[in-house]
């Protein structure tokens, strides 16, 4: 069994509450869940695999009670290896499975970096052999976890052709992009993050979603300010929109939710109605995904644009254990909003 982190206090202990159905006032852990219940449910070729996430119901306990409805052949504990977990999923997948894997810390997903890179994103590529993998990894900082459980590594496996990437930020898209991510023939990163778990709530709708996996969304129309963003840093955006809204600025919220592929129609039709732009993300400054949009936006909307598009992010550091420092390093409300209130007077 991987090591028990009950005791540093990062995730509530408390009993998760039974599986079924779920609805008004649901986590995004729950949300999670429920996603993984319903696949398990609905389509046998769906497994689950992972480090403890059977009887312990793993690290953050997402899979709690799954283990005890589907059984040892549907939810399935692996030995502390990304390495194995990515090969058996790959070999899984190419004879007809839909295996959904668990790794512990999006950190250690760089350990299975070779499978992900150079196995499942070419194979389609080499031998038109789809790899429907998707991989579940809990990321980003806030809980006080050090540099080595909180980093946010979207933007590496987002410049890997063959690999898609999705950063759900709402109760509502922790459950439906997991859904489209195992419904996808493409391999799947899902970042989903421990901050959110137990801290984002809102009302769950269960079933299966339409749309596609790579669509943005507007959540929050606006006039002045186009400000895009995902994952947990998207509700620090709409917090500063709301601020903002008292000082007479209005601020066009755009959720990514899928950072690979982007969808840049959706951002380009918002900031031609807008004219500025920011992109907020918790993931380190350069070469993360706000500098690809801002490069992409100055090369198709530069004569849109009345001011450079702007990025507030982490730094470009590792992430600090001291919570204080934590909450310095990462971007917040206030961050964003003054860089709104810089932007909009340019």
């Amino acid at each position: 069994m991987a090591d028990d982190h009950r005791s540093a206090g990062w995730f509530d202990t408390d009993d998760a509450p039974p599986v079924g159905p779920i609805a008004g006032d649901t986590t995004y852990l729950e949300a999670i869940r429920a996603a993984l219940e319903d696949e398990l449910a609905e389509d046998d070729r769906v497994v689950l695999i992972g480090e403890d996430i059977g009887v312990m119901g793993g690290a953050f306990r997402v899979t709690e009670g799954l283990w005890q409805r589907f059984g040892d052949d549907r939810v399935i504990d692996t030995p502390i290896s990304e390495i194995a977990i990515t090969g058996s999923c790959i070999g899984m997948a190419i004879s007809g499975m839909r295996p959904i894997a668990e790794f512990q810390f999006a950190d250690f997903i760089s350990c299975a970096y070779d499978q992900l890179v150079n196995e499942a994103a070419k194979l389609y590529f080499r031998f038109g052999c789809p790899v429907p993998i998707v991989m579940r990894a809990p990321a980003g900082g806030g809980v006080g976890a050090g540099p080595f459980h909180s980093q946010s590594p979207e933007a590496v496996f987002a410049h890997c052709p063959g690999l898609k990437v999705v950063c759900p930020g709402s109760v509502q898209d922790a459950y439906d992009l997991l859904r489209l991510a195992v419904a996808d023939p493409n391999p799947v990163l899902y970042f989903e993050h421990k901050a959110l778990y137990r801290a984002l709530r809102g009302p769950l709708r269960r079933g299966r979603p339409d749309g596609a996996l790579e669509t943005a969304r507007i959540v929050r129309p606006g006039t002045d300010l186009t400000l895009v963003s995902y994952s947990a840093t998207l509700s620090k955006a709409l917090e500063a929109a709301q601020r903002l809204e008292a000082e007479d600025v209005s601020v066009e919220v755009v959720d990514l939710r899928c950072v690979s592929p982007i969808d840049f129609p959706t951002i380009a039709e918002s900031v031609r109605r807008t004219t500025r732009c920011i992109v907020a993300h918790e993931d380190t400054r350069t070469l993360g995904i706000g500098a690809e949009i801002a490069s992409w936006l100055a090369e198709h909307c530069f004569y849109d644009l009345d001011a450079p598009v702007m990025r507030v992010t982490s730094p470009d550091t590792p992430i600090p254990a001291a919570k204080s420092l934590e909450q310095a390093f990462l971007p917040s409300a206030e961050k964003i909003a003054a860089a709104v209130r810089e932007c909009i007077v340019q």
